[in-house]
């Protein structure tokens, strides 16, 4: 038996979360099983335990879109019991159950050894949001994108993957600038090395096609009105990386960037990368972040916590990353 989050939806209950007992044979099918340490509560894991959106594809559903822990048992040559793993992506915690539980049961292909340099916990702290933050920034830079192109402009700062990427910025050595909502965040977006805080309502309503260029390149963690504004905002040559979708799936832009100052956009997929890929960005991430780094992106929660703090991220009160610690 092993604890985890299961969600079901059923005419007797309707649509529901809770912290139960599992017996290992309701696994579902995999050649890899890893006793999980830790996972996290993402946006689209609150989404799916408070049941905001159409997140879960079949039930029962254990959420949670990554994990990291040790391989218990391995029917494939790639990894032995004792490895130290982390998931990120694969439709794990939507399709395939996912890492808020103590044991998962997963494909190989879908997990990459977790770096020496770099604890369960600490992973967890990086985790989906910061494999997307690097996946973004390695798309700019292959626009040629570099610390001399100029600032970079990061929206959703305040949140997972724009925390991340505002502080793996600093790193690496781009002044940054950072698009929060939340005023009382200044203080923390400028210790994760932002260089100037943008109130998120200069861009995230209705613009004009062709802006003031403000910046070289642009990470969007939000879409809409705010990705538009973002594309008309920046430099000629610049690059836009477009990962998320907090504002809206649409895109109310026009052509006018792109065909006057010849700027792409490029989108990010973390969830299919490839194996090989996965295991680069890792050892690029743990090249880049610190202890003191990661704690201060950082809260921690248990499992039973976890519906409750996916709703508190569900209403915004939530800043950096939640790690949730499994056993």
């Amino acid at each position: 038996m092993f604890r985890a989050l299961v969600i079901n939806d059923n005419e007797a209950e309707g649509y529901h979360c809770r912290l139960q007992d599992v017996d290992e044979s309701q696994l579902p099918p995999g050649n890899v099983t890893v006793d999980i340490d830790y996972s996290t509560l993402n946006y689209k894991d609150a989404l799916a335990i408070s049941g905001k959106a159409p997140i879960i594809r079949s039930f029962p559903m254990v959420p949670g879109v990554d994990f990291a822990g040790t391989v218990s048992a391995s029917d494939d040559a790639t990894f032995a019991p004792g490895d130290k793993v982390i998931l990120t992506g694969w439709g794990v915690g939507e399709r395939h159950w996912g890492g808020l539980a103590q044991r998962a049961c997963v494909e190989a292909g879908w997990l990459v050894k977790q770096p020496d340099n770099l604890s369960a916990r600490q992973a967890m702290i990086i985790g989906t949001a910061g494999f997307t933050a690097m996946l973004c920034i390695n798309a700019l830079e292959k626009q040629g994108i570099t610390p001399a192109s100029g600032s970079i402009v990061v929206s959703g700062a305040s949140g997972g993957v724009g925390g991340v990427a505002v502080s793996l910025l600093a790193r690496l050595g781009y002044q940054v600038s950072a698009v929060t909502g939340r005023p009382q965040e200044r203080d923390y977006l400028l210790q994760l090395g932002a260089a100037e805080i943008i109130d998120r309502s200069e861009l995230d309503k209705p613009g004009k096609p062709l802006q003031k260029a403000r910046w070289a390149a642009a990470i969007d963690t939000v879409g809409s009105h705010t990705l538009a504004n973002l594309c008309a905002s920046v430099m000629h040559g610049g690059a836009v990386a477009a990962c998320g979708n907090a504002q809206g799936m649409d895109f109310p832009a026009s052509v006018a960037p792109f065909i006057l100052r010849g700027i792409t956009l490029t989108g990010v997929d973390s969830v299919t990368v490839p194996q090989a890929q996965r295991q680069h960005v890792w050892q690029q991430l743990a090249g880049l972040v610190d202890d003191a780094l990661l704690e201060s992106l950082s809260d921690e929660c248990t499992l039973d916590e976890a519906v409750d703090r996916a709703h508190q991220l569900m209403a915004g009160e939530i800043r950096g990353r939640l790690v949730v610690k499994c056993r």
